[in-house]
């Protein structure tokens, strides 16, 4: 993960920091990089990318995160985000969190498409397939597990 850059993830957003965003320590807390990484994850989902179908929704089923250095307020945060694999009913994203070119935290996520109605697990339709193959990723640069 050393090497990983905002330029390898095919998908890539911004996300201003708030001063709210940081803790005692001064920097912005461990908790608020979840919201980064699900600014991301919404943004390729639900940006004309591949929604999820009427009567369907994404839930989280994993949520890995490494974390290098810290973030610092005032600024913003450039956020990087593939897709590591597709599945049934689950897709699998890599992601990263950059300030000022540097590499912060990394994650990676799995989330299942949910039938609401049953509250179950539904497959990928094959529009999702095709509108997230862009933005798959080989070795799945920027994961959690490095």
């Amino acid at each position: 993960m050393a090497e990983t850059t905002l330029a390898s993830f095919p998908f890539r957003t911004r996300e201003k920091l708030r001063y709210r965003d940081t803790d005692r320590q001064g920097h912005v807390n461990n908790a608020v990089f979840s919201t980064f990484f699900e600014t991301g994850r919404v943004e390729l989902l639900h940006s004309g990318k591949a929604p999820p179908p009427k009567g369907r929704a994404f839930v989280i089923a994993r949520l890995a995160i490494d974390f290098r250095r810290e973030v610092n307020w005032p600024g913003e945060v450039e956020i990087g985000t593939g897709i590591a694999g597709l599945g049934n009913s689950s897709i699998r994203l890599v992601q990263a969190v950059f300030q000022h070119g540097a590499l912060c935290a990394g994650a990676e996520t799995v989330i299942v498409l949910m039938d609401e109605a049953t509250r179950r697990s539904t497959p990928l339709p094959e529009e999702m397939r095709e509108a997230l193959a862009p933005h798959v990723v080989a070795g799945g640069a920027g994961g959690a597990g490095g």
